[in-house]
C-alpha cells in the first residue's frame, strides 16, 4: 500500500477542532444529542422483540432479478 503518515490530520478535523475550541458548549450539546438518540439501555424484552421483528436480508439486495 504505501507509506501512510500517522501525523496526517484532515482539513475537516482541523476545522472541527478549531470550532470546538471556539464553542466549548458544543461538547455538552453533543452528549445530550447522543443520549437522546443512541445511548439507551434495552431491556431483555425489547432486545427479544427487536430480534423477532428483524427481516432476513437477501444475499444481494441491489439485484432486481431476485
Amino acid at each position: 500500500m504505501g507509506d501512510v503518515s500517522k501525523n496526517y490530520v484532515s482539513d475537516h478535523t482541523k476545522w472541527m477542532d478549531e470550532q470546538m475550541k471556539l464553542n466549548p458548549l458544543w461538547a455538552e450539546d453533543q452528549k445530550a444529542g447522543r443520549a437522546l438518540w443512541w445511548d439507551k439501555k434495552q431491556t431483555t424484552d425489547e432486545s427479544a422483540r427487536n430480534l423477532d421483528s428483524s427481516v432476513a436480508q437477501k444475499p444481494y439486495p441491489y439485484d432486481v432479478n431476485f
